[in-house]
């Protein structure tokens, strides 16, 4: 019997332990993650407004429903936690799933001034991503409102990059209360986002319109949100060569032009929120005013005609309290696997780990920390099942080695008490009751304290 370690419980995690159990009707699964809930990005990237999205929870929940497939959550993999040496003993084989958990930087001259922030940070507060720290416990839990920094005495934002993360922060922003609280958005950022005062948000980026990275789909919804305008600047449009002439393009990308020609061609109206679209944008420096980001300097740009751009010489100025920085993931080294920090993935040959250009027998990667921060949710299917089928493969060899005991006795062993299925459960119950008992509907529990206590059965 074929005994595997998942490691996350992301999307691409779910489909190679899905792709496991399809393709081997005898192998066992032990999905672990770090966080005591599963699902990844999909509970803790995929922005609360967009239900459709996150209801591929279902899917992946019956993945780890299934009998040979068991969730064990709170599973620290490292040396904090479970060495991956350790790893090796427990499981035939290990599939490290764990994404790309940090972000790129600009590299720029007040990137760390107050009131600058990752996208990424933003998106973990208001999803209640138990790393955030800028939680504070709501009114009717004995705490005071957030006071976190992102839109307190924030007037005008700016968000840097044009992909789906920047039109999901944007749009965030700019969304009112009627249309926060029938999500499980944490009561904390709901609490706050309500009460922002931000107005005008510019969403900024370096390139032209037909490089940009959003799906047209989520451009489209920024022209659907309540009392809110949309501008887009008609000659820094045709700045770009392809989006006087179209033709040459991708579909998405013509589908994109498309929404963008309408919005430069609308008759300007009163609204409370401003989001203005902005391209050939490179950011220089973020300017400071009283001690936080003020104002955020761009340099115009121009194509270069290779596909890139190079600076003019010419600078302008953008207004921001907050600037949310939405320039890409990157993945970060493991302790115990090789690192690629050019690439930030683990080398690898159709999903076998590589360790100085050698297979490692036993060890597999999938999804972004195997081919870098890249595509859709669904483009992890076909990643890991790659990776599935290398392993296949390799375990006529892998199962000769025997293994010691079931490894959730090893772990309890060893002082690890991993968050099993029913103490998701049981997390879930409970985030159904705070949401009834503030009149919403599911609440996301927001720190680790009150997850753990939840998993264990205490009431929150």
């Amino acid at each position: 019997m074929l005994r595997v370690a998942v490691v996350g419980s992301g999307p691409s995690g779910c489909y190679a332990a899905q792709s496991l159990v399809q393709q081997d009707p005898d192998v066992v699964v032990d999905v672990l993650d770090r966080l005591p809930c599963p699902y990844g990005l999909v509970r803790y990237g995929v922005a609360p407004d967009h239900e459709k999205i996150k209801s591929l929870q279902n899917n992946l929940r019956t993945v780890l429903e299934h009998e040979h497939v068991r969730f064990l959550g709170g599973v620290q993999v490292g040396p904090a936690g479970v060495p991956t040496a350790r790893l090796r003993e427990l499981y035939h084989a290990v599939v490290y799933c764990v994404g790309a958990a940090t972000d790129r930087h600009l590299g720029i001259p007040g990137e760390d001034l107050p009131g600058s922030w990752s996208a990424t940070e933003f998106v973990s507060w208001y999803s209640a991503h138990p790393d955030s720290p800028e939680f504070s416990a709501p009114p009717e839990q004995g705490g005071t409102p957030t006071d976190d920094g992102f839109v307190l005495g924030a007037r005008s934002a700016v968000v840097i990059g044009v992909g789906n993360v920047a039109v999901d922060v944007t749009r965030m922003l700019a969304r009112g209360t009627a249309e926060l609280t029938p999500t499980d958005m944490p009561q904390a950022a709901l609490t706050a986002l309500a009460a922002s005062q931000v107005t005008d948000i510019s969403m900024v980026g370096r390139r032209g319109p037909s490089q940009a990275r959003f799906t047209t789909k989520e451009l489209r919804e920024l022209g659907t949100l309540p009392d809110t305008e949309v501008t887009v600047d008609p000659a820094e449009l045709e700045l770009d060569p392809a989006y006087v002439d179209p033709s040459g393009l991708p579909a998405v990308q013509r589908r994109n032009i498309e929404v963008l020609r309408g919005w430069a061609g609308a008759p300007a109206r009163d609204a409370r929120h401003r989001i203005r679209l902005r391209f050939f944008l490179r950011p220089v420096e973020l300017l400071a005013q009283a001690g936080r980001v003020g104002a955020v300097r761009f340099e115009r740009t121009a194509p270069d005609g290779q596909g890139g751009v190079t600076g003019t010489g010419r600078y302008e100025d953008i207004e921001a309290q907050l600037v949310l920085r939405s320039v890409g993931y990157r993945g970060v080294p493991l302790e115990g696997l090789p690192f690629d920090p050019a690439t930030g993935t683990v080398p690898h040959l159709a999903g076998r780990v590589l360790r100085e250009g050698l297979v490692a027998p036993g060890e597999y990667v999938a999804g972004w920390i195997k081919r870098g921060p890249t595509g859709v949710i669904g483009t992890n299917r076909p990643c890991a099942k790659e990776t599935v089928t290398s392993l296949l493969e390799d375990a006529a060899v892998l199962v000769q080695r025997e293994l010691p005991e079931d490894p959730l006795t090893a772990l309890r062993a060893e002082g690890i008490e991993p968050v099993e299925w029913a103490g998701w459960c049981a997390i879930e119950q409970a985030e159904a009751e705070l949401g009834a008992s503030l009149g919403r509907a599911v609440v996301k529990l927001p720190d680790w304290e009150s997850l753990m206590d939840a998993a264990q059965g205490n009431a929150p």
